[in-house]
C-alpha cells in the first residue's frame, strides 16, 4: 500500500517537520535538489544544456539548487527566473544567492533564447497552487511549451497540476520525470494530471513517518487518508483453506439481465467464479435460462418471468427473499433494463438482502429516477457508477463531477453511509468515514462493453468470501485493473472482450496466489504476473 497526499496535507507535514521535528528547511531543500540532480544526470550526456525554470516559492528554490549542483559537476545549467524576485520565499533568496556567489548563469525568463533546447528543470509551481495560472507565469509556460522537445524533469509536481485533484489550472507543462518528495501527490494519479506526470519517482528527503502521522493519519484531519495498491498488496487476496468445500468460498447471487440482454449476467457470474467465488447463481428473467445455461453451465439458474414480477408481488417478494438469504453477495443491476418489473427488482433485493449488495448499471439508473429507494442504503451497499450514472444520482453534471473525482465520491459516502465505487480513468473508492482508495492500475483497454460487468463480479467474489465492502472494492478494482495490463501486455490495446477480461481476471487472481505461497520480492513478481 502507498498512502497519498493532498497539497495541504503536504505543507502541513513540511511544517511540522521544521517546526516541531526541527529539521531546517534548507536541509531538506538540499536533499531534494540532489533528488532532482540525481534524475536528471541518469537521463542526459553532460554536454546537454539544462535549463531549471524557477518561480520565486520554495518550488523555484529546488530547481536553482538542482541547477547549482549540476553546474558543481560539469553540467551546463542554466536558471530561467520567472516572477517578481521582490516576492520570493526566504529559501529561494537564499538558493539564488549562493548560485549566483558559484557563478551559475540566470537570466529573465524573457531573456531565454527561443529554441534553446536540452532538457528543462520545471520548477515554476507547486503543490501550493491553488488558482488558474495567468499573466507573466502564464506567457512563461507558453514559451517553454514551445521549444523543441526534450527531456522535463517536474519538482515534486508538474507546473500547473492541481495537487489534490490533477486538474489542469489554466496551463501546465508536461514531464517525462516528476520527482515528487516524501509521498505520491493525489494529483500525479489522478487525470489528467497523471498524463502531465510521466514517471514518478518518490524522493526520500527526510520527512518521517511522524510527521505523516500526525498530519494526513489523524482522525481528526479534515481531509482523510487517501492511498493506493501496488503488486504488494496481492497478499490481501483472502485465503483459501485447505479443509473446504464449495460453500467455503463464498455464495454470490447475480441478479441481473433482461430478454435479449443476458449478456452483463454471464460476464459478472463468470469474473465472480474465475476470482474465487465457490458457488455463483444468476437470478434473471426465464428468457435467459437456456443460454445462460449453456454459456455458464457451472452457474445455478433461478427465474423469474416479468409478469410475476408485476402482478404476483408477494410470490416475487418470496422467491427475492429466498435468494437473497441464500446468497453472501448480491449483485444487483447489470442488464437488468428499466422498465416496470425492473424496479420492483431492485427495490425488493435492497430491502431484502443482509449481506454486502453490489448496485450497478440499470439498478443505479433505476435508484436515481426513484430517490426514495436511497432509504434501503446501509453501511453493506457498493454502488459502482461511471461517470454518467453518477451524474444523475447527484445532479451534477459531469463536468463538475470530473473536476474532483474521489471528492464527488466521498460525498455521496458521507451522506449515504455507502461505499461508492466511481469508475474513471483513475477510479475511486470511497467509505462512510471518508477513507479514499485512488487506483493506479489498469489502461485504456478496459474501455470495453462488459468491462463494468467483469468488475461486480470481481468485488462479488472479494466480498462473499469475507472481505468487508470498502476492502472488497479497492482490491477488486485494482485487480481488475491488473488484468487489463496483463491482456495488453500480452495481446494489445484494441482486441479485449470482456469474457477475456474475466479470464484474465482469474489469472491475476491465481499469480497472486503463487506470489503469495512463494514470496517473491517486487520485481520478481511485476516480472511474473505482468
Amino acid at each position: 500500500m502507498r498512502n497519498l497526499v493532498t497539497g495541504r496535507q503536504m505543507k502541513a507535514i513540511d511544517q511540522y517537520t521544521i517546526e516541531e521535528i526541527g529539521i531546517p528547511s534548507l536541509v531538506l531543500q538540499e536533499r531534494a535538489a540532489w533528488q532532482v540532480a540525481c534524475e536528471v544526470k541518469k537521463r542526459i550526456k553532460k554536454e546537454t544544456p539544462v535549463w531549471a525554470v524557477c518561480g520565486t516559492g520554495n518550488n523555484g528554490a529546488d530547481a536553482v539548487a538542482a541547477a547549482r549542483i549540476l553546474c558543481e559537476e560539469g553540467y551546463q545549467a542554466t536558471v530561467i527566473l520567472a516572477g517578481d524576485r521582490g516576492k520570493e520565499t526566504p529559501e529561494c533568496t537564499i538558493q539564488r544567492k549562493i548560485a549566483e556567489n558559484l557563478r551559475v548563469l540566470m537570466m529573465p525568463w524573457q531573456e531565454a533564447k527561443e529554441g534553446f533546447s536540452g532538457a528543462v528543470i520545471d520548477g515554476l509551481f507547486g503543490v501550493g497552487l491553488t488558482r488558474k495560472i495567468e499573466g507573466e507565469y502564464q506567457a512563461c509556460m507558453e514559451m517553454v511549451k514551445r521549444q523543441p522537445a526534450g527531456l522535463t524533469v517536474a519538482v515534486d509536481i508538474p507546473s500547473g497540476i492541481d495537487s489534490d485533484t490533477g486538474n489542469v489550472m489554466g496551463i501546465a507543462l508536461k514531464a517525462d520525470v516528476t520527482v515528487t518528495f516524501g509521498w505520491e501527490k493525489c494529483g500525479t494519479v489522478l487525470f489528467p494530471g497523471r498524463d502531465f506526470a510521466g514517471q514518478v519517482v518518490v524522493g526520500n528527503i527526510g520527512f518521517s513517518a511522524l510527521s505523516y502521522e500526525k498530519v494526513a493519519g489523524r482522525k481528526s484531519w479534515e481531509e482523510k487518508q487517501s492511498f493506493t495498491y501496488d503488486l504488494s498488496d496481492l497478499k490481501r487476496l483472502p485465503e483459501r483453506a485447505v479443509y473446504s468445500n464449495k460453500g467455503t468460498f463464498g455464495r454470490v447471487l447475480v441478479a441481473a439481465g433482461s430478454k435479449n440482454m443476458s449478456g452483463a449476467a454471464y460476464f459478472a457470474a463468470k469474473a465472480a467464479y474465475r476470482c474465487g467465488a465457490g458457488l455463483v447463481k444468476i437470478l434473471t428473467v426465464e428468457d435467459n435460462r437456456e443460454i445462460l445455461q449453456e454459456q455458464l453451465p457451472e452457474a445455478i439458474i433461478a427465474s423469474y418471468s416479468p409478469e410475476m414480477a408485476r402482478e404476483d408481488t408477494e410470490s416475487f417478494g418470496r422467491l427475492l427473499e429466498k435468494e437473497c438469504v441464500w446468497a453472501d453477495t448480491v449483485i444487483l443491476g447489470p442488464g437488468i433494463g428499466m422498465e416496470g418489473y425492473a424496479r420492483e427488482l431492485v427495490a425488493g433485493v435492497l430491502s431484502l438482502a443482509c449481506s454486502t449488495i453490489i448496485v450497478d448499471a440499470d439498478a443505479l439508473n433505476i435508484i436515481s429516477r426513484n430517490p426514495e429507494m436511497t432509504r434501503y442504503y446501509t453501511e453493506n451497499v457498493i454502488i459502482t457508477p461511471h461517470l454518467g450514472e453518477m451524474a444523475r444520482l447527484t445532479g451534477k453534471s459531469i463536468q463538475e463531477i470530473q473536476q474532483n473525482v474521489p471528492g464527488t465520491a466521498a460525498e455521496y459516502s458521507a451522506k449515504w453511509g455507502i461505499t461508492c465505487v466511481l469508475k474513471d480513468g483513475a477510479t475511486a473508492v470511497t467509505d462512510k468515514d471518508g477513507l479514499r482508495y485512488l487506483n493506479t492500475s489498469g489502461n485504456n483497454v478496459l474501455a470495453k462493453a462488459g468491462s463494468g460487468d467483469v468488475l461486480t463480479g470481481v468485488i462479488g467474489a472479494f466480498c462473499a468470501r469475507g472481505m468487508e465492502p470498502f476492502e472488497g472494492a479497492a482490491l477488486g478494482v485494482y485487480l481488475h485493473g491488473i488484468a487489463g495490463d496483463m491482456y495488453k501486455q500480452k495481446k494489445g490495446s484494441a482486441s479485449l472482450l470482456a469474457g477475456e477480461l474475466a479470464d484474465m481476471a482469474g489469472e491475476a487472481v491465481d499469480r497472486g496466489y503463487l506470489r503469495q505461497e512463494r514470496g517473491h520480492d517486487e520485481s520478481e513478481a511485476r516480472a511474473g504476473l505482468l
